[in-house]
């Protein structure tokens, strides 16, 4: 078979074996019976953070590229086969990776394999001038409609400048600018395909309603010919002080539905257990209707409209909290900020209640089932895992260590890390009217959602 396998490991009745062919592919496969479908998803370690100055964006506009044919599958084929068999497909870039993932009928997951097997192996084959102005467009519509051009929408990308500083390889996001995506080349875009695109720089899992030596087979049958590829260099240092040193603030006037808070706070690394007890504490703080914040500024001092604070979760560099609050009426900046400033004292002081912790707890274990409990899930999270941490097994025991986590690590970290010093701050003052705005307010582009970009 020209393979290697690790021994599976199971987990709450959930279990997955590893594998390696010859050409450094890693293979992660995952049982499940209960339904015959089946997914089949393929990570690239190749993200924002491998590009380099004045070609930001490429690793994205490859991710589009993807979609516009290969040797054997022209133009939109690979739409077309998966769709056309029952199945649904997609792609995303984020700063850390590129994935591309399918989900099939149980009897068509050779299909996808083929299918994924071909763009590996001959896209440079099918990728041209046409290809790539077609795709350049349809990015840099995707940066005027995700952006530039929705309330908020620049946001996300300010916050990130401000929290990484300049050279970092964190500074930029995935979309790129629209000057580094009109100067990239075919060449650049090539190059960059022979980099990252090659079997030992990626992971593939396949998770369902599977026979693991069939599936194994049909990898090495249609991957296994692919090369590996030396030349790619490893990201850039994303290490950075656990504090900032300074409050970063930028106030911004322009045409929004309402004046808004937003900031982001360096946390600590993905795959730490200060990030699961960073993770619970902004969950007690601002996860969802029941938190810290959403009940002092919209329940009770009716301030705000919405107030969230989450978590992205990054490996190679700090994590980051995200802070968005819209206000409600006539309500300041000013008082929003008194109030929050005031509840993460008191969280870092007293730290979670016992049924904050519980209620944090619970909700944290049931996103992870969620998307461990379908097989499009529980295969993207096998490929993080291995992609990120080295170990495919950690996705099947995220849970427990998330129980794990003690009230005082969640006080610790929040004391150390939510701090005035250590955030960056946007306030949004809008240059038209705000009333009768709470609404669209409430709706507009949520920072948190722009990590990466669907295909």
């Amino acid at each position: 078979m020209g393979h290697t396998a690790i021994p599976q490991d199971s987990v709450g009745g959930l279990s997955a074996t590893e594998h390696r062919l010859d050409n450094g592919l890693r293979v992660v496969l995952s049982e499940d019976h209960l339904t015959p479908v089946a997914a089949v998803c393929l990570w690239y370690d190749v993200g924002s953070r491998h590009e380099v100055p004045g070609r930001t964006g490429l690793a994205h506009l490859f991710e589009h590229l993807m979609f516009q044919g290969s040797e054997q599958v022209r133009g939109n084929g690979h739409f077309e086969l998966v769709q056309g068999a029952g199945g649904s497909l997609n792609g995303t870039t984020s700063f850390e990776r590129t994935n591309y993932f399918e989900t099939m009928p149980a009897h068509q997951v050779e299909l996808a394999l083929w299918l994924e097997a071909d763009r590996m192996g001959t896209l440079l084959s099918a990728l041209d001038e046409e290809s790539l102005e077609n795709q350049r467009d349809v990015v840099k519509n995707e940066r005027r409609q995700r952006y530039d051009n929705v309330p908020y929408g620049t946001a996300f990308e300010r916050l990130t400048a401000k929290v990484h500083p300049e050279g970092h390889p964190y500074h930029h996001v995935p979309i790129g600018s629209m000057a580094d995506l009109d100067a990239a080349s075919l060449e650049d875009a090539r190059e960059f395909f022979r980099t990252y695109y090659a079997p030992n720089n990626a992971v593939l899992a396949v998770v369902g309603d599977i026979d693991p030596e069939r599936v194994l087979a049909w990898v090495e049958k249609y991957f296994g010919s692919i090369p590996s590829h030396e030349g790619k260099l490893p990201p850039r240092d994303g290490s950075l002080p656990d504090v900032i040193g300074e409050e970063l603030r930028e106030v911004i006037e322009e045409d929004v539905p309402a004046r808004a808070l937003m900031a982001a706070y360096r946390l600590p690394h993905d795959g730490t257990r200060e990030a699961d007890a960073a993770d619970l504490a902004l969950t007690v703080l601002g996860g969802g209707e029941s938190s810290r914040l959403h009940n002092r500024l919209v329940r009770r001092d009716r301030t705000a409209v919405t107030a969230g604070f989450g978590l992205l979760r990054l490996a190679g560099a700090p994590s980051m909290g995200w802070l968005d609050v819209k206000t409600s009426g006539d309500a300041t900046v000013p008082e929003i900020e008194a109030a929050v400033d005031e509840e993460l004292a008191r969280f870092a002081e007293e730290g979670p209640t016992p049924e904050e912790m519980e209620r944090a707890q619970a909700q944290l274990e049931r996103e992870w089932l969620d998307r461990l409990a379908t097989v499009g899930g529980r295969a993207d999270e096998l490929c993080r895992f291995a992609v990120l941490f080295g170990d495919p097994q950690l996705a099947l025991t995220a849970v427990r260590r998330i129980m794990e986590v003690t009230p005082d690590e969640v006080r610790a970290v929040a004391a150390a890390r939510l701090r005035p010093d250590n955030r960056a701050v946007l306030v949004y003052e809008p240059t038209g009217p705000t009333e009768e705005a709470d609404a669209e307010a409430a709706e507009a582009t949520d920072i948190t959602d722009a990590e990466g970009a669907d295909q």
